[in-house]
């Protein structure tokens, strides 16, 4: 395990023929594309079937597929993936990339994140300045802090090695088939890497290598089980 760990092209892994991939092949780092995410949109959503995707309002487009339920917001730029569904009271605030088969759940709310595809975060959570890879899972009611109580640049611990990111706000970041507990909370910069799990009601504060646990009391031990 090393830092190199957390460089886009080791912490996820992509298939390459998503709608977001090119994207990722831009950035050593999975927190340097935050600041493009909406001007990704913009330009992706100008290529996308009218037979496949419905524009609705200022820069919001939603595959026809997709289900959207009453009592929604979406702000632009937004992209909605095939297959994906926003449930009722959910607010997305714009520069929201959620790809297909993507849950967004009731009363949670969005914010520069991207949602690579199977992605759940089905109920209460708050999550911004964030990306979640394919099948990474939210716990109801579980969020990403973005924002340190300082007020200071987010710093990434992993493994002993610190990186200053020069970010101020800056939530997490889910690789593939993360499973996060219900009430649990993920601080500013905290990376996940692929089938991490983290307990209900922790508070996660470092990285975490892959196929390892976050127990209750910050405790991370590896998994004996590989999915």
């Amino acid at each position: 395990m090393s830092i190199s760990d957390l460089e886009t092209q080791r912490f996820f892994h992509l298939r390459g023929d998503e709608m977001i991939a090119s994207l990722f092949a831009l950035h050593r780092y999975p927190w340097t594309m935050l600041k493009s995410i909406g001007d990704f949109i913009r330009q992706q959503g100008q290529m996308l079937s009218d037979e496949q995707y419905e524009q609705l309002g200022s820069d919001v487009w939603v595959a026809r597929s997709a289900k959207i339920w009453d009592y929604v917001t979406i702000l632009g730029p937004t992209i909605i993936g095939e297959g994906a569904e926003v449930r009722p009271g959910a607010f997305i605030r714009g520069n929201a990339y959620v790809g297909p088969n993507s849950v967004v759940g009731n009363s949670t709310e969005l914010k520069n994140v991207i949602f690579v595809e199977h992605v759940e975060a089905p109920h209460y959570n708050y999550i911004g300045d964030s990306i979640l890879a394919s099948h990474a899972h939210m716990g109801a009611g579980s969020i990403t802090s973005n924002l340190r109580a300082d007020r200071q640049d987010v710093v990434v611990h992993y493994e002993g090695h610190s990186i200053e990111t020069g970010l101020r706000k800056l939530g997490a970041m889910l690789a593939e088939y993360v499973e996060v507990g219900s009430n649990a909370v993920l601080n500013p910069g905290v990376m996940l890497c692929e089938h991490a799990m983290v307990y209900p009601v922790s508070c996660v504060r470092v990285s975490m290598p892959a196929y390892t646990i976050h127990k209750n009391q910050g405790q991370i031990v590896r998994r004996t089980e590989r999915l």
